[in-house]
């Protein structure tokens, strides 16, 4: 069975060649998930520890505009890594750069927070993104950070735009329910079949010991609502309170409704697809 990780950071650290944006500029933080940075070369040896094959590596928002980093390890290793990208909003030439933005070797798409005063959200659905993305067949992710509403508004005018949604939407800094306060809104948007929900970093807000079974009914819910061809595994590795191993027998174990065809697809098989990551076998 394929196996591919819908989202990991990698990152350098705070340098004066390479800086971090200061705490607070522009809605980030420049606190990181780790002290040591996780590196395309460590994580490659915990892939191969874990058994995973592939990948999506998501620049972190702490260290600022910065794709070079994921770029360069999907473009030495590119049936291991490929890469979802940070953009500027204010970008210059920003249509022009989204038309070519996959002619760059391992980018698959974009990734977007929409955080509180988000710029995204305050430039509304009429911001250029959206449709330039749409008319080059660029995926976007994103966290909605609650903006369900404003997503819908997206789903319906830019209907070959695909979106996925990041960790079930869940708040990161919560446990269980609290994590899923959105969680009915998120299932309101299956309706658009251009939406499809990473399953990604459960294990990071649930209360109980693994299997985690106290997010598995959150799960369900999103089973139910998208479907396995409409949902990817992920991480969130450098968050995780377990072993990477772990987190794959989570679903591929831990989960006894989840079908062996559900799995196929979940577990690799359609972000892949939907990301349009033509690996080699």
């Amino acid at each position: 069975m394929l196996i591919i990780d819908s989202q990991v950071h990698i990152w350098a650290a705070d340098t004066p060649a390479r800086p971090w944006p200061k705490p607070g500029v522009g809605g980030r933080t420049a606190k990181a998930h780790l002290d040591i940075p996780i590196s395309k070369d460590s994580l490659l040896a915990e892939m191969d520890k874990a058994g995973v094959d592939g990948v999506v590596i998501v620049p972190p928002s702490w260290e600022g505009e910065y794709n070079d980093l994921a770029l360069e390890a999907a473009q030495s290793h590119p049936n291991r890594f490929a890469v979802m990208g940070r953009i500027l909003h204010d970008q210059p030439d920003g249509p022009s750069l989204i038309a070519n933005w996959k002619s760059q070797q391992g980018m698959l798409g974009v990734r977007l927070i929409l955080a509180d005063g988000s710029p995204w959200v305050d430039a509304g659905s009429g911001h250029w993104l959206w449709s330039s993305a749409e008319a080059a067949g660029v995926p976007i992710t994103l966290a909605p950070r609650g903006n369900y509403g404003f997503l819908e508004e997206i789903a319906e005018r830019y209907p070959d735009l695909r979106l996925s949604i990041d960790h079930m939407g869940a708040n990161s800094a919560k446990k269980d329910g609290d994590a899923f306060i959105h969680l009915e809104q998120l299932l309101q948007l299956a309706t658009y079949p251009n939406i499809a929900v990473k399953t990604s970093g459960l294990p990071c807000v649930s209360s109980s010991p693994y299997p985690f079974e106290s997010v598995h009914g959150y799960l369900r819910q999103v089973y139910d609502a998208f479907g396995p061809k409409r949902m990817f595994w992920g991480t969130d590795l450098s968050r995780l309170p377990c072993s990477y191993t772990e987190a794959i027998t989570m679903f591929t174990q831990g989960i006894p409704w989840l079908s062996a065809a559900d799995l196929e697809w979940i577990m690799g098989r359609a972000i892949c697809e939907w990301f349009g990551w033509k690996r080699t076998a």
